[in-house]
Parts: C-alpha cells; sequence; structure tokens
C-alpha cells in the first residue's frame, strides 16, 4: 500500500467529499496520508476534519508564502504547543519561497527558524517548502542545526547540489506529479540518484495532478501514477517502490501508526 506524504484535503476541492476522496484512495491502493497544514487560522477546521479518519496523519505550521501579519506571527512556545498534539506528527509546511514572495524576505527565515525551533524541541520532523530560495533554504537549515530534527523537502523539484545537501542534512526527498510531466526529464534523472531509504512520494494535492490526469484536480489516488513512474525509472514493480516509499514515511515520522487504517 502507498502513503501520499504530502496532500491538503482539508483544501474545499477535496475536503468538501472527504468521503468520496477516500474511498478513491482506497481503490488505488494508498492506505494512509498526511494532510500538511499551511496557516494557523484553519488548522483547527483541519483537525476537526481529519479526526473521523485514523488513516490521515496532521502537521501544523505556516507556509512561507502566508501574508506577514506581526500581530499573528507565532510565538515558538505557540508552535510548540500546538506540534505537540498527539495528532501531529510533523512541523511545517515551511521553508522559504522567493518566487510569491518579494521584498526584505527576512521575516520567512526568522518563520523557518522558529519551525525549526518547534521541531527540535517536540521532536517531530519538518516538512519543508523551497523554490527560488535554494542557498538560503539550506543556510538555514544548517545554521538551525535542522539535522536534529530531520524531515523532507517536499515536492522537490530542485538541483542535485540541494538535494545532496538536505541528504547530507539527514532530510529525506519528496517527488510529487512534477516527475511524471514532459519536460521533467533533468528531475526524473535527479530521483535516480536520491537512495531508496531517502524518497518518498507525494500529491500535494490538490494541485499538480500527475500524467495522465494533468490539469484536473489532483487528489492522493493519483499518487499511484507517480509512483509508477518512478518504479519504472527505477526498473522495480511498483508494489516494491510503495512497500520502499511505506517504509521510509513511517521511519521519518514516528508518531504516525502503520496500524491506523
Amino acid at each position: 500500500m502507498l502513503v501520499d506524504s504530502h496532500c491538503h484535503v482539508d483544501f474545499p476541492e477535496l475536503g468538501d467529499s472527504l468521503f468520496d476522496v477516500l474511498e478513491r484512495a482506497e481503490a488505488a491502493g494508498v492506505s494512509h496520508l498526511l494532510c500538511v497544514c499551511v496557516n494557523l487560522a484553519d488548522y483547527p477546521n483541519m483537525l476537526l476534519l481529519t479526526e473521523p479518519f485514523s488513516n490521515i496523519f496532521v502537521t501544523v505550521g505556516i507556509h512561507p508564502n502566508t501574508a506577514f501579519i506581526p500581530a499573528k506571527e507565532p510565538e515558538l512556545a505557540q508552535l510548540i504547543e500546538l506540534a505537540s498534539n498527539p495528532r501531529v506528527v510533523g512541523v511545517g509546511e515551511t521553508g522559504l519561497d522567493y518566487f510569491r514572495s518579494s521584498g526584505d524576505l527576512g521575516w520567512q527565515r526568522n518563520r523557518f527558524a522558529q519551525h525549526i525551533a518547534a521541531a527540535k524541541s517536540t521532536q517531530k520532523p519538518l516538512v519543508v517548502h523551497t523554490r527560488e530560495a535554494r542557498k538560503d533554504t539550506i543556510d538555514v537549515m544548517r545554521s538551525e542545526h535542522a539535522s536534529e530534527a530531520g524531515g523532507v523537502m517536499h515536492c522537490f523539484s530542485e538541483d542535485w547540489p540541494t538535494a545532496k545537501a538536505a541528504l547530507d542534512l539527514g532530510f529525506y526527498i519528496s517527488f510529487s506529479g512534477i516527475v511524471t510531466f514532459k519536460n521533467a526529464q533533468a528531475l526524473r534523472e535527479l530521483a535516480l540518484k536520491v537512495p531508496d531509504d531517502r524518497i518518498l512520494v507525494e500529491t500535494d494535492s490538490p494541485y499538480l495532478a500527475p500524467e495522465p490526469h494533468r490539469g484536473k484536480t489532483n487528489e492522493p489516488a493519483f499518487v499511484s501514477c507517480t509512483a509508477e513512474r518512478i518504479a519504472d525509472l527505477k526498473g522495480i514493480s511498483k508494489e516494491a517502490f510503495a512497500e520502499l516509499t511505506s517504509n521510509n514515511f513511517f521511519r521519518l515520522f514516528q508518531c504516525a501508526s502503520r496500524t491506523q487504517a
């Protein structure tokens, strides 16, 4: 069975029909999923929506593109308290994104550092987003000793030196449907370089649907397409790759129980 290691089933595109979404995921061989938080305003609803489903794990954090509002920027103590919830298995989505945000982005780096500190304090892994901020992302991870918490570089589409730097810090690399796109040959070649014990797959749904569903609303069931593509690249069966990535997920997210399904 597969694990969708990063999705947003609380977003309206999926949350409004969550039972159907989960039925299709199960039919596609997806047994567990990680619903990743992007802002604290929607976090309580995310917890409420996913509570009936023992195979949906959650994280808590603030996406780097969530608007900077000083009065609402969380204190470290608040992040630690929220991350200490037994249902929370990781901290994030956090990181740096210089594509959608501009100007003085010191606040993004400070926010990222706060999340790293919360992850270290609770010993729960980080879910890291990076876009057009390769050097700064790795620099912050190094300076804040993110290796003490570990985590995953989600929806990875950067270069090999960035992947290697993250791997050297003990992080995992997760591939989304982007790896199936026709123009993503370089990313497919990079996927082959990632050690088998450090690779994950995800949808990042409702975005980035893989081929042959590109252009549609993405959903956890479609992680099977991404898994099949990478399995083909590696020359192994989809079943073997599913077992490999599922084992990796539960090794990383140790607060997530494989028996919950």
